[in-house]
């Protein structure tokens, strides 16, 4: 692995986003949080401070060991970062009269400036805080303000420290992208090198060394993650790779003979397991979320103890895990960010397992997922399939879990999804899916009085998750699809489609 850029985390809710634009520009980062400064610092070519809900002049304000970066590698600070770097090196930072969050615009911008090459007066950007920079710090250059914040972006003299107030990682920031690019191609010299096929061929030898001949269980779900995993194991161990496909009850209509159908053709060596009723005893009764998630995944670890125990001298057990599966459930590797919900694929293994977990997709989003898979050659309909929680239908039911409401929700969902098909609509929604609400809804059926279940429908567009939009479906397709699953689906009366975006809402209702 390539360790080009670090971003350290200050907790902001534009982290993400600051390590998907570098990646856009084929360069390799990774986020790790404010206080574990990674100890190999010398292999990175570039360093970036996040923004932070924090104020530098707080006391329990975020305060990192710089003692090996500022002035030894290429800095840039981004909102928080260039307040920092400012208030604790010669300059002061004080309370804004004028909180500016939102679009800017910088009406100043000094000329033959490296970081803002190609910058036009007046461009907007972004901002989010409500302390200001009053003082450069120490040899500080101003270059850009707004009418409203004097020092937008600066530099420090006589090193490669750069600082901004805006966020050049969000999409409103005009030249967001250029900035990036200017500051880690043109002043950090850091190679764009971070390929697809790169990836591939470090990601297998990588593999190759880790596991030796050792055998590797890897749990197949159908999905994009898992599988693109399962074909970079197979190509780095061969038979020595041994995945299973587990049916947890949860899966959509008809996926279980699907998805093991899906697989026949691709040379893995894949098995079925059949374990709905083990699922659905264990989450019997549980209406919380969190315990749900937790109940699946203790079950899901359990059945693959007992596969695993069928393999003989098997050491490895493989995951589909993705970044954002961890940054939502360890709040980016130990960060200050805020955790959002666990995923059941993330956290380690309970001790009874004797199986050493492999992710060979743990530093990596979903697009760069499929872009990764293109390389290798996997069918585009597989990769293009729709992204599916690992506890299925389970956080997809609010509530308690029966197998009636499966019935009723696996009938809607292949409605609902079937639908997106054959209008041409599936390949333009990132991720669509129906939630079972925990409430009744009076309707009439013919001259009878009915009370029966309400369903919520969700079509999101996305790039990695991490953010998304609800998608503007058509009226006339939401009409036939609502009057289908009314018609045809026993125990629903009502329809709904939900038109929340992330943030504030996530994309799954659990």
């Amino acid at each position: 692995m390539q360790n080009n850029v670090l971003i350290l985390d200050f907790g902001s809710q534009y982290t993400q986003l600051i390590a998907r634009r570098v990646r856009e520009l084929n360069i390799y980062c990774e986020i790790h949080p404010f206080n574990k400064v990674p100890k190999n610092i010398e292999s990175f070519k570039a360093v970036i401070l996040s923004g932070s809900p924090f104020s530098v002049r707080a006391e329990n304000a975020p305060h990192p060991d710089l003692s090996k970066i500022k002035g030894h590698k290429p800095l840039l600070g981004v909102c928080y970062g260039a307040q920092y770097l400012a208030h604790f090196y010669g300059g002061s930072v004080e309370p804004s009269n004028i909180r500016e969050y939102g679009r800017a615009n910088l009406s100043e911008i000094s000329e033959n400036e490296t970081l803002l090459n190609g910058f036009e007066k007046d461009c907007q950007v972004w901002m989010s805080h409500s302390d200001t920079i009053a003082k450069l710090p120490t040899n500080g250059i101003r270059l850009a303000s707004t009418k409203d914040v004097a020092n937008a972006a600066y530099r420090i003299d006589g090193e490669e420290t750069y600082a901004i107030q805006f966020h050049p990682e969000v999409y409103h920031t005009t030249y967001g992208k250029q900035l990036l690019e200017n500051f880690l191609v043109n002043i950090a010299k850091v190679e764009q090198t971070w390929t697809p096929a790169a990836f591939v061929d470090t990601t297998v030898a990588d593999l190759k060394a880790k596991t030796g001949n050792d055998k590797v269980v890897l749990g197949l779900s159908g999905g994009v993650d898992s599988t693109v995993a399962a074909v970079l194991l197979h190509k780095a161990i061969g038979k020595n790779l041994y995945c299973i496909f587990v049916n947890n009850g949860l899966l959509r209509k008809d996926e279980y003979q699907n998805v093991l159908d899906q697989y026949e053709h691709m040379g893995l060596n894949v098995k079925g397991v059949d374990a709905s009723e083990r699922f659905l005893d264990a989450l019997k009764g549980i209406s919380d979320p969190e315990l749900k998630r937790k109940a699946i995944g203790r079950v899901f670890i359990e059945v693959f103890d007992d596969e695993a125990h069928l393999v003989q001298d098997v050491h490895w057990l493989a995951q589909g895990t993705i970044y954002p599966d961890v940054i939502e459930s360890v709040s980016v590797t130990g960060g200050p960010s805020a955790t959002i919900k666990s995923h059941h694929n993330v956290g380690g293994l309970p001790d009874f397992m004797k199986l050493k977990v492999v992710e060979p997709l743990r530093m990596i989003f979903k697009d760069e997922v499929r872009r990764v898979g293109k390389e290798m050659g996997i069918d585009a309909e597989l990769l293009g399939r729709h992204p599916f929680p690992g506890p299925g239908l389970g956080i997809r039911i609010l509530g308690d879990v029966t197998a009636e409401k499966i019935r009723i929700l696996q009938e809607v969902d292949a409605i609902f999804v079937n639908g997106l098909k054959k209008w041409g609509l599936y390949d333009k929604v990132w991720q669509a899916g129906a939630m079972l609400l925990p409430v009744n809804s009076v309707g009439v059926m013919g001259d009878e009085r009915t009370y029966e279940k309400v369903v919520a429908l969700r079509a999101v567009e996305s790039t990695d998750g991490m953010t998304a939009d609800w998608v503007d479906l058509p009226y006339k397709f939401l009409q036939e699809t609502s009057n289908h699953i009314i018609n045809r689906v026993k125990g629903v009366n009502r329809v709904v489609y939900d038109i929340s975006s992330k943030p504030p809402a996530t994309i799954e209702w659990e």
